[in-house]
């Protein structure tokens, strides 16, 4: 073998591992939940079917929301999505399940124009500070808590609380993986971001 084979090689090598480990960081992040009473819970939106059924992992975020607002940690719960490619508005359905479970429609703030995660901790942030709420718990998928997080922070809110969806499926490999990249963009962007403000 080359020596430039197995310069790229080790470097394959380095950046598997590299991967494997911004992986396993963000899956324990994800999924260690921190409990804390909080203004607000922040669901972002995902499936929604033509019929109106939420996705499996779309219930189960909301589930959680649902579960913390009864436990009485939390004085509203935020859903944040839009019209999908099914053409139903993820977060009138999200609103709906939980009036459905009891949550009273005036403690669900509806954010419509949750895009992607950065549009929904944008808004979320605007909506809160409209309202004089400060801190929010971020509630999802494991390998997405982290980001949705880091975002929500960098709008200005206060995280103090994290929890993951009780749900499962294989497409979560995937997930993950683009999680690492989303992280890898969002990481030095965050800190050039910093950088700029200390100026």
């Amino acid at each position: 073998m080359s020596r430039t084979a197995r310069s790229l090689t080790w470097f394959v090598l380095l950046l598997g591992a590299c991967f494997l480990s911004a992986a396993a960081a963000i899956s324990a992040c994800g999924m260690a939940d921190r409990a804390a009473k909080v203004d607000v819970v922040v669901v972002p939106g995902n499936t929604v079917y033509p019929d109106g059924t939420l996705s499996n992992r779309l219930q189960a975020r909301l589930d959680v929301a649902v579960d913390i607002y009864r436990a009485g940690d939390c004085q509203a719960v935020l859903v944040s999505g839009a019209v999908g490619a099914e053409g139903v508005d993820e977060s009138v359905a999200m609103r709906d399940y939980l009036v459905r479970q009891g949550v009273p429609a005036d403690r669900i703030l509806q954010d419509g124009r949750g895009f992607n995660t950065e549009a929904t901790a944008r808004n979320a942030a605007a909506m809160m500070q409209q309202r004089g709420f400060r801190t929010a718990l971020a509630a999802s998928q494991f390998f997405h808590v982290p980001r949705l997080r880091l975002l929500l922070q960098r709008h200005g809110v206060e995280v103090p609380g994290t929890a993951h969806a009780e749900y499962f499926e294989l497409r979560d490999a995937y997930s993950l993986a683009r999680e690492v990249v989303a992280m890898a963009v969002l990481l030095p962007r965050r800190s050039l971001h910093a950088a700029v403000q200390e100026r």
